[in-house]
């Protein structure tokens, strides 16, 4: 199975594939828990703290066939864009929460 993982911004958010044509992809959200071994260490600075560990973060990733699909389309640029914004092809589904943005 393929994965289309949403970058916004600085987070990243695992959608997979569930259907496919030449310039359309069928994506459904997967569902994302923290692992609970990862505890966030913030520090005062910034607009009230600093997450200093942030890459360090894992995720419980898991399939939802519950969640609703979107549709995300083919551009000239080569990458797939839905409502969302744009979703890059991957083996793996990825999750990522910026604590400091």
């Amino acid at each position: 199975m393929q994965y289309a993982n949403h970058f916004g911004w600085t987070d990243v958010k695992p959608f997979e594939i569930v259907g496919k044509t030449a310039k359309t992809l069928t994506l459904r959200a997967m569902d994302c828990e923290r692992d609970p071994n990862y505890k966030p260490e913030c520090v005062i600075g910034g607009f009230s703290a600093t997450c200093v560990n942030q890459n360090e973060q894992k995720w419980i990733i898991t399939s939802n066939p519950d969640n609703p699909k979107i549709k995300a389309y083919l551009r000239k640029d080569g990458n797939y864009y839905s409502r969302y914004g744009k979703h890059v092809i991957s083996d793996t589904p990825m999750k990522f929460y910026d604590y400091n943005f």
